[in-house]
């Protein structure tokens, strides 16, 4: 059976692994440079090229172009960050598939446990999850999902979404 629905690997992007309260990390950041934090969990606030997602109790990744990790880094100052707050750089430890088309959601039922019917997984959503039976991030973009793994999975993860399409 066929769907209509693709996928593509996107290049790497900026993300930072942040955890703390909010308080802590936006006093040590500035509140300026976040777009806003999530008032639920699994969810982002996306502005200025920039998502927070809430992954977690006191835990969230902030995501931008790679052309903004030096930019974020400076900022950030990941090696200064008090004890309250843990900022860690995890740009090169994912590696995301776009999943797209009118049955995207349908491919991800192949690997993935999660409801995302748009009333249960909405425009805002992010969590993470299993894919293909490793963990994964997976966040809802324009016209289907971006599905994130650890990068030693790319591989076979593009591999299960190509047999998935078939």
């Amino acid at each position: 059976m066929g769907y209509d629905a693709s996928f593509e690997r996107l290049p790497i992007n900026a993300c930072f692994d942040l955890k703390g309260s909010e308080s802590a990390l936006g006093e040590w950041m500035g509140a300026e440079l976040l777009p806003g934090f999530p008032t639920e969990a699994n969810r982002c606030c996306k502005a200025d090229g920039l998502s927070l997602d809430h992954v977690g109790p006191c835990r969230w990744l902030l995501q931008a172009d790679i052309d903004r990790e030096a930019e974020l880094n400076a900022a950030l100052r990941p090696h200064a960050a008090p004890a309250e707050a843990s900022i860690v750089r995890i740009s090169d430890t994912m590696t995301t598939f776009r999943v797209a088309g009118a049955d995207a959601a349908h491919v991800l039922a192949i690997g993935c446990p999660l409801d995302l019917h748009d009333t249960a997984f909405p425009e805002d959503a992010v969590s993470f999850t299993e894919f293909f039976g490793h963990k994964a991030l997976v966040r809802r973009c324009a016209g289907g999902f971006d599905v994130s793994v650890e990068q030693s999975f790319g591989d076979m993860t593009e591999d299960c979404l190509a047999r998935a399409l078939r």
